[in-house]
């Protein structure tokens, strides 16, 4: 007889026999731990995710009774006593009131406990101490508010403790000092007022504080440099006064610190040189004085440093050129002085040189080494941005600037920079930003610039280049902003008689204060395509689309000269004033719907405003001011709502102003010297007859123009093109350096 079937028949058995003595003896979570949760469970419902959770998943769902609790999501239990050490809800979609008397303080067991991400509100439990076995504490993005109980500085063993982002609004605690087993410890994004305790000194193992975006006050305690294993320290965006303390100096082991955004004050102590794991300092928009300490030159692993919005005097230490692994250097708005430093021309790994808004000055050199060698730069640098605006530098643009391809934003305005631009662009495939504004330069544009392929904004504003206007630059694909203005460009503003250029991504039109003449060709406002359909109005996108960005202009804007930090790609602009134009208003204005800003003031344009004005919904500011128009003001430009500037003053415009809001909310002498203009706000009256007037009728020429340009500006919409960029104004800048990290 086979044994195979005995066999097989043993093996089954001992299987089974194994199965179920395993499920004899593991051990099951305990019922009132399971009842506790459940009850934990019906104190809260499910909400919306939170936006911050790429995963968001409910995990209550699977909390039913008559369980092991031990299975359920979220849940670790012992693997001998089946207690529940651990409870992770992060991302559950959770909301609601947290109790003082909630279930959840039955689970004492707990070691680790992660409400993170969700909705929880009201009040930690001063009762929170009975879950004294807790090692970590994360309550991170919620809606907790009021104040800390103090009673967590009873938890002895608690290594973790992040509470931010919610809206604590108290000081901070004492007894926190009391948790000498902590390693991390978040409090940022909160409004926690009052000074920071100096029992934060007994926190001798703490590795990261971080008290980002609070309301603190008060000088910083000088227990910190206790504070011997700390790795992350991050004080920024508060209120905090007074010097720092030298004591600072014994954090070894620091790499992160930052004090961005805050009132300190005073010099900067040398004693920040002995950190010497240090990888990046921020101490930007503060109220520093002196001279920037020397020893900051042995920080030999720092690779962000941040010293902006200060008011340090003197030069750029020459132990700066010791910084090898320097990446990100903004000395911005400060009183700098002397000449380029030429110290940092040996950082080989330098990225980012902010130097803009100090009084350096001298010629730039023209023979460096290395990185900033602008004579013999190697195709590997690394410097891709250089600011070295708003200073006193003097002389010519160093050819060799320009001669590394890895160069992405150069700004050099508002300098004494003088000389003619040389074809020096060549190598430019990358460069998406040149600012060259407000200097003394002469000559022609270089035809070079259209080897920059990847250029966004071009701003040459405050110059003396003398030439035509650069059709070539539609071969810039990419370019969104063009600034000439205040030069000396002249000619007519007439690419071809038959052909129509296109500046497919163009939004941002400033070539005001020249000498163009002649009329505007019939086609003039159909080069500017990208600017034909409404965008994007529900994402805040900019130029360059970075938080630091330096890409500014100053542009004409309701009748003031405003000037935009950042340029948001949601503003429009077209501003051709002060120059030699006459003539009609081409009709093709009507085709660019989406503009914001029209300025076609100071030239000699004549004939009637174009009823076709009434299609540019989005205007919100109308200039049409010095000029020799003549007729009505076309009454259907009162249903653009979003207009909130109209100037049409010095011309020779009759009849009655439009009686809308937005015609009658402006001031009257947005309309003086029309001597037939009458009715309000003009304090002529129109008579008692009947005074409304209709538009006046289009010839046939007129509608076979209109038709035609409506033809033209459907083929040029279907054109592959370049986005052009808007502009918006944006003057805060946070965290510079941490994005850099």
């Amino acid at each position: 007889m086979s044994t195979f079937p005995i066999t097989l028949s043993l093996l089954l058995f001992i299987f089974n026999s194994q199965k179920l003595f395993s499920a004899a003896t593991r051990i099951l979570c305990r019922p009132d731990q399971r009842d506790a949760l459940l009850e934990f469970k019906n104190e809260f419902e499910i909400g919306k995710p939170s936006p911050f959770c790429t995963i968001a998943h409910p995990k209550t769902l699977s909390w039913v009774n008559n369980s092991d609790c031990c299975n359920w999501d979220g849940i670790t239990c012992d693997a001998k006593s089946g207690e529940v050490i651990k409870l992770d809800l992060s991302c559950s979609s959770v909301r609601g009131r947290f109790h003082s008397d909630s279930k959840l303080l039955k689970v004492q067991s707990l070691r680790i406990l992660d409400l993170s991400h969700n909705n929880f509100s009201g009040q930690i439990p001063f009762s929170i101490q009975k879950l004294s076995h807790l090692t970590s504490l994360n309550v991170s993005r919620n809606s907790f508010s009021r104040c800390i109980p103090s009673s967590i500085g009873d938890i002895p063993n608690l290594t973790f403790l992040d509470l931010s982002r919610n809206k604590f609004v108290s000081k901070i605690p004492s007894s926190l000092g009391s948790l000498l087993h902590l390693t991390s410890l978040d409090l940022s994004n909160n409004s926690f007022f009052g000074e920071i305790p100096f029992s934060f000194g007994n926190l001798s193992n703490l590795i990261s504080l971080n008290l980002f975006d609070n309301n603190f006050e008060g000088k910083l305690p000088s227990s910190l440099g206790n504070l011997s294993y700390l790795k992350f320290l991050d004080l920024s965006v508060n209120n905090i006064v007074g010097e720092i303390p030298s004591s600072l100096g014994n954090l070894t082991h620091l790499a992160f610190f930052y004090l961005h955004f805050n009132n300190f004050s005073g010099n900067i102590p040398s004693s920040l040189g002995n950190i010497s794991h240090l990888t990046a300092l921020t101490l930007s928009f503060n109220y520093f004085v002196g001279e920037i300490p020397s020893s900051l030159g042995n920080l030999s692993y720092l690779k962000n440093l941040i010293l902006a919005h200060n008011s340090f005097v003197g030069e750029i230490p020459p132990s700066f050129g010791s910084l090898s692994h320097l990446a990100f250097l903004d000395v911005e708005s400060n009183n700098l002085s002397g000449s380029f430093p030429l110290e940092l021309l040996n950082l080989t790994k330098l990225s980012i040189l902010f130097l803009s808004n100090n009084r350096f000055s001298g010629i730039l050199p023209s023979s460096f080494n290395n990185t900033l060698d602008f004579s013999n730069t190697s195709l590997s640098s690394k410097l891709r941005e250089l600011y070295i605006d708003n200073n006193n530098f003097i002389g010519p643009i160093p050819i060799s600037i320009f001669q590394s391809v890895s160069l992405v934003r150069v700004h050099l305005g508002n300098n004494h920079l003088s000389g003619k631009l040389s074809e020096i662009f060549f190598n430019g495939s990358n460069l998406r930003s040149l600012h060259l504004g407000h200097n003394q330069l002469v000559g022609k544009l270089p035809r070079s610039l259209s080897s920059c392929s990847s250029l966004e904004v071009l701003n040459l504003e405050h110059n003396r280049i003398n030439d035509k206007f650069p059709f070539w630059l539609e071969s810039l694909r990419n370019l969104q902003v063009l600034v000439l203005h205040s030069n000396e460009f002249h000619g007519l503003l007439q690419y071809h008689p038959n052909v129509t250029p296109s500046f497919s991504q163009l939004r941002i039109i400033d070539i005001s204060y020249n000498s163009f003449t002649g009329t505007l060709p019939s086609n003039f406002f159909m080069y500017w395509s990208a600017i034909f359909s409404k965008g994007n109005h529900s994402e805040l996108n900019y130029v360059g689309d970075r938080s630091y960005d330096q890409d500014s202009l100053a542009l004409m804007n309701k009748g003031l000269k405003v000037k935009y930090r950042r340029i948001l790609t949601l503003l429009t602009a077209i501003d051709i004033s002060e120059n030699r134009l006459e003539g009609n208003i081409p009709k093709s204005i009507g085709q660019v719907k989406n503009l914001i800003v029209l300025n076609l003031s100071s030239n000699g344009f004549s004939g009637h405003i174009p009823s076709s004005l009434a299609n540019l919904t989005t205007l919100e500011s109308l200039d049409l001011s010095n000029n020799k128009l003549s007729g009505q003001i076309p009454p259907s430009l009162g249903d653009l709502t979003s207009l909130s500037n109209i100037t049409v003053s010095h011309n020779q415009l009759v009849g009655q102003i439009p009686q809308s809001t937005q015609f009658q909310t402006q001031d009257s002498s947005s309309f003086e010297d029309n001597m037939g203009l009458c009715g309000r706000p003009l304090s002529i009256t129109c008579g008692d007859i009947d005074t409304e007037i209709s538009e006046e009728p289009e010839t046939e020429e007129e509608e076979e123009e209109q038709a035609v340009l409506s033809w033209t500006a459907a083929v040029i919409g279907l054109a592959p093109g370049v986005i052009f960029g808007l502009i918006i104004g944006n003057f805060v800048t946070l965290q510079k350096p941490q994005w850099l990290m």
